[in-house]
């Protein structure tokens, strides 16, 4: 019988407050309106940016069904829709694309001016929402929501992949390997022959990693207190890993000390404004280029010495890898299909959705690299 056009009741994982656990609830998903998709996920990654949110350090509206790196099959489509249809393979995307504002426009942009991370309404773009629980609007997290077995996107918000790709990998180009990918190859634009070190080796960081390797850097260096991620760096690409406990001295001086001066190119993959700042001076002085990639507390501010940009070092950030989400996202499973990089090694579990507190717990305690929960 077709759903097609009907509210859907499901299973959601919803956040009711920060710093309890997700609550599986029966939740209520309206079919989509004109220019919507209305998604079945089949598998969603754990991401540290949805343990951010839980925990508080990242606000949006709730309560809400976070997760933001899925992938599924659409269900429906509301009025309008043309790019996708009900049966194909998707990803949503908390980078939209709309194609038509002005970063969309440009080559070098890539957050959509329709994006829901820079001010998180938790709605849809007509201001309402499509999930409700118990009889109450559940807010929705970066557009997508991917913590539900259904979900309502906007059509500039998902892209059509490959029909042939394994969901429950393909799922993590949502975000943690585009954006650390990216991050090396997009945004940094490292160089053949160059030494990189890239601070945190979590999924996001061992794409980092992945990307500097494709890349052609000569030298990776991984650093982590977690020594446990050494040898799965080291399996992707890194060329040796350190931890900063290991050292009397700061971190960055050690990595000077390593590269003869510094290094070509930096990664802070974890969010603190210590280890920013640690990365930034770990660069060479007069062309070092330091790439901000974990998402900092958005209460905090970073604070630094104008001197340390003057002499020619270069600091910069980019979100999703500094991809153009429904144009590279399709492109990045097929090289996936290629086997151009094993993005599958990131995946250390994968759980049954219903298991997604033990899931966050592994993230918590360094235990997991990447948690899959499927549907």
């Amino acid at each position: 019988m077709s759903t097609a056009g009907k509210a859907i009741k499901c299973k959601a994982a919803v956040l009711w407050e920060p710093r309890k656990p997700f609550a599986i609830e029966e939740v209520e998903v309206a079919p989509p309106k004109a220019h919507e998709v209305r998604i079945k996920m089949v598998a969603t990654g754990i991401c540290r940016s949805d343990d951010h949110t839980a925990v508080g350090s990242f606000v949006t509206p709730l309560p809400a069904v976070l997760g933001h790196e899925g992938a599924g099959i659409v269900e429906s489509v509301g009025e309008g829709v043309t790019t996708v249809r009900p049966g194909d393979k998707v990803i949503p995307l908390f980078i939209p694309q709309c194609g038509k504002c002005k970063v969309c426009e440009h080559p070098e942009g890539n957050l959509c001016l329709k994006n829901e991370v820079s001010k998180p309404r938790g709605t849809m773009q007509d201001g309402s929402t499509r999930i409700t629980c118990r009889g109450k609007p559940i807010h929705h997290f970066m557009g997508t929501s991917t913590f539900s077995q259904y979900t309502v996107v906007e059509e500039y918000a998902v892209t059509k992949i490959n029909a042939a790709s394994p969901l429950e990998k393909v799922c993590l180009i949502g975000c943690a390997f585009s954006t650390g990918y990216g991050s090396a190859t997009k945004v940094a634009k490292v160089t053949p022959g160059s030494t990189c070190a890239v601070f945190g080796l979590g999924g996001v960081g061992l794409s980092v990693v992945m990307g500097c390797k494709a890349a052609g850097a000569a030298r990776i260096i991984g650093i982590d207190i977690n020594k446990d991620k050494f040898a799965k760096a080291q399996e992707v690409g890194a060329t040796e890993c350190i931890s900063p406990r290991d050292f009397q001295k700061p971190i960055e001086e050690v990595l000077k000390e390593m590269s003869g001066g510094g290094v070509d190119f930096s990664f802070e993959v974890i969010g603190r404004l210590d280890t920013i700042m640690s990365a930034l001076m770990s660069c060479q002085d007069s062309y070092g280029v330091s790439v901000i990639v974990g998402l900092a507390p958005s209460s905090e501010t970073l604070s630094l010495n104008p001197l340390l940009l003057l002499t020619g070092r270069t600091l910069k950030g980019a979100i999703f890898g500094g991809f153009k989400s429904k144009d590279s996202v399709p492109k990045l499973v097929e090289d996936f299909m290629a086997k151009k990089f094993p993005m599958d090694s990131l995946i250390t579990h994968v759980l049954p959705f219903e298991k997604i507190n033990e899931g966050f717990e592994l993230l918590r305690s360094g235990k997991s690299i990447r948690t899959v929960l499927t549907f």
